[in-house]
């Protein structure tokens, strides 16, 4: 986990190389646990799971809910079960936003980000999340 600043001046939590459920557990509670700012989570597929990867994605879709993470961005096939996980636990359908790829997540955290969130980048690596880290910070 590597925290950045974004061009905006919003935190980055650059945790883009590994994802499996325990560490998006960690990291989604770990951002819940931050005081005063907005709470946005980009969250991508968990890659390699076999036949426990939608639940395992709908799990972590329960700990986005129950962490009160107050936007959701999802890049890929399967975190569509987190998205859909989340909503049903009580995130309200108007903060989820579901991306085919790192470009349309880009564009979002452009048009709606600002310096008072705080921004978790969380997927396992096949999906190249450090695109979005780069896009989106200074350096």
């Amino acid at each position: 986990m590597e925290i950045k600043k974004a061009k905006n001046g919003a935190t980055v939590i650059n945790d883009c190389y590994n994802a499996n459920y325990d560490s998006m557990k960690a990291a989604l509670e770990y951002l819940g646990k931050l005081e005063n700012k907005r709470k946005i989570a980009v969250l991508g597929d968990m890659l390699e799971l076999g036949e426990f990867s939608e639940d395992l994605h709908k799990k972590v879709g329960k700990e986005v809910a129950k962490n009160k993470i107050d936007i959701l961005i999802c890049v890929g096939n399967d975190s569509k079960n987190i998205a859909k996980e989340a909503n049903e636990n009580g995130m309200n359908l108007e903060n989820i936003y579901m991306c085919k790829n790192n470009i349309e997540a880009i564009n979002i955290l452009q048009k709606i980000s600002n310096e008072n969130d705080s921004i978790l980048l969380k997927a396992s690596n096949g999906l190249n999340f450090t695109e979005i880290c780069m896009a989106i910070c200074n350096n």
